[in-house]
């Protein structure tokens, strides 16, 4: 096989291993530097060892992405604030998840789920739920046993049954919450974003002690509220430039300063009411958003 034959390959492949990489670590940038090291090692395989270059590519990566958050663990444990995954901007023309369905899977919601698992548990409930695999094929990817993969699974799911994101609202239903909410917090209107929240709301921020964050989660539909009119009073530019936009599969606001981004903000909803809000404004995890000039109208 050819070396260019081996870049053709890996250019086929690639949206699936994007696909693996993100939800796995939560992170683009971290994903894209995942996917070169694969290529790198795609490159050096031998020819005997191909018998399928989709599962081989997916072994490689998958067993990298275990590899970086077993290291990456302390990092986030002393992360400064909450740490949130890296948005992604899904609008048609910028979504790098294109080829694959805008799922549960992809929600800020259920990428911090995930952080409740092991890597391993992480890796056995993705290539099961969400990428189809059949047991035989996971075992050899991570190699392990079928009736280990199926116990790591079992525990996976237990894990996360009970906080697991149950998404029943429409677009329609949460474009109408989302332009509700823009306007109550524009006009300063505590009653109005606290008819919005749920009672068990909470709000997530994450700066990373980079950017204008909160350091914890605040909770409860009143509290959340206030604490939004505090923040925009005083942490807040004047002169941000608003832009709706798909964020991670769901409606949301990227905010821009002098025309680079400086908040990503989205939200799940419970019921008929926002449940969780999602604002981030660590500039690390920002890299990847459109300035205004190029941002999709």
């Amino acid at each position: 096989m050819t070396k260019l034959d081996r870049l053709e390959l890996f250019s086929q492949h690639r949206p699936l291993l994007f696909a693996v990489a993100y939800r796995m670590l939560g992170s683009a940038a971290d994903a894209e530097d995942l996917l070169q090291e694969t290529f790198i090692r795609w490159q050096q395989a031998a020819d005997v060892e191909i018998t399928s270059p989709r599962a081989l590519l997916v072994t490689i990566l998958t067993r990298l992405c275990i590899n970086h958050l077993q290291s990456a663990r302390v990092r986030r444990e002393e992360y400064f604030g909450q740490w949130l995954p890296e948005p992604l901007v899904t609008t048609p023309t910028q979504n790098p998840l294109a080829a694959f369905e805008m799922d549960e899977s992809l929600s800020l919601a259920f990428l911090l789920l995930l952080e409740r698992l092991s890597p391993m548990e992480r890796a056995v409930l993705l290539l099961r739920e969400v990428f189809d695999y059949e047991y035989v094929e996971i075992a050899s990817i991570l190699d392990q046993s079928e009736p280990n993969c199926r116990q790591i699974l079992r525990r996976a799911r237990q894990h996360i049954k009970e906080s697991r994101p149950r998404f029943n609202a429409s677009v329609e239903q949460r474009e109408e919450l989302l332009r509700k909410f823009s306007e109550a917090s524009s006009q300063a209107d505590l009653d109005g974003l606290v008819s919005l929240l749920s009672k068990e709301a909470v709000f997530y921020s994450d700066g990373g002690g980079k950017a204008p964050a909160l350091p914890k989660p605040i909770y409860g539909a009143a509290n959340i509220a206030r604490g939004i009119l505090e923040g925009a009073r005083r942490l807040v530019p004047k002169n941000l430039v608003r832009r709706f936009a798909a964020i991670n599969g769901h409606p949301g606001i990227v905010t821009f300063l002098d025309a680079r981004p400086f908040s990503v903000f989205t939200f799940d909803v419970s019921g008929e009411r926002i449940s969780r809000i999602y604002i981030i404004t660590n500039p690390e995890k920002l890299k990847r958003i459109p300035s205004l000039e190029s941002f999709p109208s």
